[in-house]
């Protein structure tokens, strides 16, 4: 098949409302959604009180959520995989090769961008308004809620690029996933497999919903930075 028949096809795949195509790119939304809604309800709190709250061991943890920003998604799969595992510890579930597994792989790629833009975010919004906010009453933890809600612009920049992330990850997710047809093949993994097989249109297909949700995405992020901004002014 040339190329320009491939690219015809394609768009045929989009726009037809193929079974197959609407299930593999459903799931990826599915997935990565979860993941980032998940990352965002731990990971929003604790960069916040990463920001306000001081005590022993806090420059370690902030180097930490800071180095795991670039953890390699082979190696949170294979964490999870190891958790899930028959002898892992969390076994029990029968969690491995299914989307739950998935959305766990995810979010630990998704948590450490979370916690760290966060808390870089929080911690200038503390240091600007921190009098105001004790004169209030709002001192340490209970002045999260309000910096929280004051930042939540900025903060949806950072969770639109945590969303980036998952949503063009294959290696943790083929490891947890395993990329079974009807049940874990996603976007990314589908285009990897159709691609070694020879079929273009699929991953074609895939490929240009995967740069146009792209696309989406950092015109979110710059929306939400512009908006933040004259909040901010």
């Amino acid at each position: 098949m040339d190329l320009s028949s491939a690219f015809a096809s394609a768009f045929s795949l989009i726009f037809s409302g193929d079974p197959q195509f609407l299930q593999i790119v459903g799931l990826s939304l599915r997935v990565t959604l979860s993941a980032v809604l998940l990352a965002a309800l731990i990971g929003l709190p604790l960069g916040a009180l990463l920001a306000v709250v001081r005590f022993p061991g806090r420059s370690a943890v902030i180097v930490l959520a800071n180095g795991l920003m670039g953890l390699p998604p082979v190696v949170a799969g294979l964490m999870v995989f190891l958790l899930l595992s028959r002898s892992g510890p969390l076994g029990p579930l029968g969690w491995l090769f299914s989307p739950a597994a998935m959305i766990m792989a995810q979010t630990l790629l998704v948590l450490p961008i979370v916690i760290a833009l966060t808390r870089g975010a929080i911690e200038e919004m503390w240091g600007e308004y921190r009098e105001h906010l004790t004169s209030l009453g709002l001192t340490g933890w209970r002045a999260i809620p309000t910096l929280l809600w004051d930042g939540r612009f900025v903060l949806a920049t950072g969770l639109l690029a945590g969303f980036g992330r998952a949503s063009a990850e294959v290696g943790a997710v083929l490891i947890v996933g395993g990329n079974i047809a009807g049940h874990t093949r996603t976007m990314t993994t589908a285009i990897t497999l159709e691609t070694s097989k020879g079929d273009l249109p699929l991953a074609l297909g895939l490929g240009l919903v995967l740069i146009a949700l792209t696309l989406a995405i950092n015109a979110a992020a710059f929306g939400a930075s512009r908006v933040g901004a004259r909040f901010a002014g």
